[in-house]
């Protein structure tokens, strides 16, 4: 490819590939209190602490959700009505997958007292040395791969009553391990085929999980990644994308950077 034309395509792609991936984790709702979670989260044995835990209120969570400048090398912003994904609207195959499916799409389970939604981007990556059009060929096709090379975040933080947060997040755990040979979910009448979940690390809060979630969609399959972080009787979910590994080009990680900042902000 000419170098002109590989810069050309590379300038479109960062462009094109910030706009998608500001969207590419959606789900949830807007920024509000999110009142009693809904049906069909099962409860599980958890480590819930002696005493059932204060739940933050709204202007609390609001205090301790992620804001522009929390994370490095990142851009953060309010999800908005375009990501709202109700509860009503998520149907699985297996009952028992369900606290799956509303974690990616960051919907409260029973016992919610207050929800808050963010868009986390990561920034392109680059060294600032040269413009585009002086990087050589080799240079340029570099530039187009880092452009897609972007992890978008839709995290989702819930204060939950009681002992409503570590029995959520006990449901989760048991939920994944239930469904790690996949199930199949249906949001707003599209169907979303999960073939398999897979443990990943990650530490913080009182308790921590994480997964690898890929997805399939006709013959194509792209990787996600799901965490769930429970400090006293707030849960965190993060659900990941990343636009070049979906193209199967590229590996990534548990976004960790975006993790870390929540978590601190519940310290």
């Amino acid at each position: 490819m000419r170098a002109t034309a590989v810069r050309r395509t590379a300038l479109a792609a960062c462009a094109a590939s910030l706009a998608l991936l500001a969207t590419a984790c959606g789900g949830g709702s807007s920024d509000a209190d999110g009142k009693d979670g809904k049906d069909g989260t099962a409860t599980a044995g958890s480590s819930a602490p002696k005493a059932p835990a204060k739940a933050l209120s709204a202007a609390d969570l609001e205090k301790a959700s992620l804001t522009e400048g929390d994370v490095k090398g990142h851009k953060v912003t309010k999800a908005g009505p375009d990501d709202e994904v109700p509860a009503e609207g998520v149907t699985v195959d297996k009952k028992e997958c369900l606290p799956v499916a509303h974690a990616m799409y960051g919907i409260a389970q029973e016992g919610s007292v207050a929800t808050t939604k963010r868009k986390v981007v990561s920034e392109p990556k680059t060294d600032g040395k040269k413009a585009l059009e002086d990087l050589t060929d080799g240079e340029a096709e570099d530039a187009l791969k880092s452009a897609f090379d972007l992890t978008s975040t839709f995290v989702a933080l819930t204060s939950y009553d009681k002992t409503a947060g570590p029995d959520a997040f006990a449901a989760l755990k048991k939920a994944a391990a239930d469904c790690a040979g996949g199930f199949t979910a249906t949001v707003a009448g599209a169907p979303t085929k999960v073939v398999s979940l897979a443990e990943e690390k990650v530490t913080g809060g009182d308790e921590s999980a994480a997964w690898t979630v890929v997805s399939e969609d006709g013959g194509d399959s792209a990787p996600f990644k799901l965490v769930a972080l429970r400090k006293e009787g707030t849960v965190a979910t993060f659900f990941a994308f990343n636009l070049a590994a979906a193209g199967g080009g590229a590996k990534f990680a548990v976004p960790t950077e975006v993790v870390a900042a929540q978590d601190g902000k519940l310290a």
